[in-house]
């Protein structure tokens, strides 16, 4: 057997819940569609009613909100009442993780009154907005004013408190690093109920750097100011096939938005947009985009794609048509392209509806597409979620740029899953180590896509059913998570909390540095009040001996045993 081919497995024997994913889609054209779609008109409303409010009163009703969220947390009584969380239902949030901690002993604080945009500063070049704000309120609000956040995450329901403090990236990341990373100012209400403005260089600036990928665990986040940039009406998109085996197909990837001569800052050589999709071991479509104007979009001969309208072949399928027919350009609205996964979540829809892609169903049902991730978890009992848990994979893996290669044969080896999703990302080199830091030595290395002051990453995003669940083979889902784990922890890769980990605790701290976000802990006195981010991000429902003890702080050293 080859190094890349997939060990033989036996066959699975169905079950009763195998017969409830198979039919699940009665009771989302009938129940979750009619209501998501509901949800997303009423909370349109609400966007729409704040808009039409002045800045000064946003920031009243700001003011007045932390003022609540200060008091309420006041009013928490150490010794009896558990460590403090949002009020936010464990199924509401778009990440697959579980939200266990919520089934325990805890104490809530309301944050769902901070969904506004309180300024869009055209000076600063700044966006300072509230942590339920989603991607696609903001991108309605500042495209048609020509810009956007440096960083648009591609589906409108992600909002900034989850990108922030979890994980967010775009196809812009290679130019300006994660989510967190286009923050220049965060405001936070300590435990202690005071409010702080954490900055790069102020006296919170040790906060600032610790909030990334902290969960939530340091304070509550109740604004952020974002950094703006200046965009056109359009995107021109090329899509290029890319054929060969898995290493070549990387290489055609690196190749596509890093240039061979180590100039990665010349931006007539770097692209402003850039994503690949993987579709099987020897096939890619490595897309690129660059702004481009109105007049230019509308030129004769440019073809202009709506691929937001409700009846369009989903995104990834007309990427996979270059296969066919060759590279070729197109331009896309610029709002448009920033969602053009929002409809079909990615492929994840033909999970979810398997008709959902024909032209009939995008026809008659499309324009109640995509389904709300939260609705869909509501809507799934503790056997349905297990069963995901064990059969479905929705993972990244953040690994070195000149690692990517070696990160998809392993998915081909352990999963078989495509098509898979690459999006390159910053990881920037900083005057504190955080969380999640480069390679010590890179700017040494001087390899593709490197500078002096970040080192390329890779998010390889795998999102579907395994070849072998898809051939009704025997399939531990839990036991392959573990293995992607470990693979990351030997490859200096990370592995975002969203998704359903398997860490123990040692192997949290092997993977993810805790100094600087200890230490933050301890100084800021978030310590037995909120939630250490291994407790809040394990899976698995807590009992009251975890919760007493992580109250007391009485937790696992987060330095690992190397066994």
């Amino acid at each position: 057997m080859s190094d890349l081919e997939a060990p033989l497995r036996p066959k699975r024997k169905k079950g009763l819940v195998d017969y409830f994913v198979q039919f699940r889609w009665i009771i989302v054209i009938f129940v979750v569609l009619p209501i998501s779609f509901t949800m997303y008109f009423l909370h349109y409303l609400g966007d729409v009613r704040s808009e039409c409010k002045s800045f000064k009163q946003r920031q009243k009703e700001h003011d007045e909100n932390v003022k609540k969220v200060v008091k309420r947390l006041k009013e928490r009584n150490p010794s009896k009442d558990g460590l403090v969380c949002t009020a936010r239902k464990p199924w509401i949030a778009v990440g697959m993780r579980n939200v266990d901690y919520k089934r325990a002993r805890h104490f809530e604080v309301d944050l769902s009154a901070f969904r506004n945009i309180l300024d869009v500063d055209k000076e600063r070049m700044i966006a300072r907005v509230e942590p339920l704000v989603n991607m696609g309120h903001i991108s309605r609000v500042t495209v048609p004013m020509n810009l956007a956040i440096a960083v648009v995450a591609e589906l409108d329901d992600l909002t900034v408190g989850g990108l922030i403090n979890g994980y967010g990236i775009e196809g812009s990341s290679h130019i300006y690093g994660l989510f967190s990373d286009t923050v220049v100012a965060y405001e936070i209400i300590l435990a202690d109920g005071q409010l702080v403005r954490a900055t790069k260089d102020n006296e919170y600036s040790d906060l600032f750097y610790a909030i990334p990928w902290s969960q939530g665990t340091l304070g509550l986040l109740v604004a952020a100011e974002i950094k703006l940039i200046p965009v056109k009406e359009y995107m021109r998109v090329t899509y290029k096939p890319v054929v060969g085996n898995l290493q070549e197909l990387a290489q055609g990837y690196i190749d596509s938005f890093c240039p061979r001569d180590g100039d990665q800052d010349n931006p007539n050589k770097v692209p402003d947009f850039v994503e690949t999709m993987i579709y099987s071991p020897t096939e890619a479509v490595c897309m690129t985009g660059r702004y481009a104007s109105k007049e230019e979009a509308k030129q004769k001969g440019n073809k202009i794609n709506r691929v937001c309208w409700w009846f369009k072949t989903w995104f990834y399928q007309h990427a996979q048509t270059a296969l066919k027919k060759g590279e070729f350009v197109e331009y896309i609205p610029t709002r448009e392209y920033y969602h053009r996964h929002t409809r079909c979540l990615y492929w994840e829809g033909k999970l979810i509806l398997p008709f959902a892609d024909q032209w009939w169903f995008r026809f008659l049902l499309g324009w109640m597409m995509p389904p709300k991730v939260s609705l869909l978890k509501a809507t799934q009992g503790d056997a349905i979620r297990n069963y995901y848990h064990e059969m479905h994979v929705i993972q990244d893996m953040l690994v070195p740029l000149y690692k990517v290669g070696d990160a998809l044969e392993w998915v081909h080896r352990e999963m078989e899953l495509y098509p898979i999703w690459m999006c390159p990302h910053r990881m920037y080199k900083l005057p504190v180590k955080t969380m999640i830091y480069p390679e010590p030595g890179f700017e040494q290395q001087h390899r593709q896509g490197d500078t002096h002051y970040a080192q390329m990453y890779t998010d390889v995003g795998i999102y579907y059913a395994p070849g072998p669940v898809l051939r009704g083979e025997v399939f531990d889902g839990a036991d392959a998570v573990r293995r992607m784990e470990n693979w990351l922890i030997e490859n200096h890769g990370f592995q975002p909390q969203y998704a359903v980990s398997e860490l123990t605790e040692k192997n949290f701290w092997r993977m993810f540095d805790a100094d600087l976000y200890e230490e933050c802990r301890r100084k800021y006195r978030a310590v037995g009040t909120f939630m250490s981010v291994y407790y809040k991000s394990k899976k698995g429902r807590k009992t009251e001996k975890e919760v007493q003890e992580a109250e007391q702080a009485i937790l696992e050293t987060p330095y690992a045993e190397t066994a």
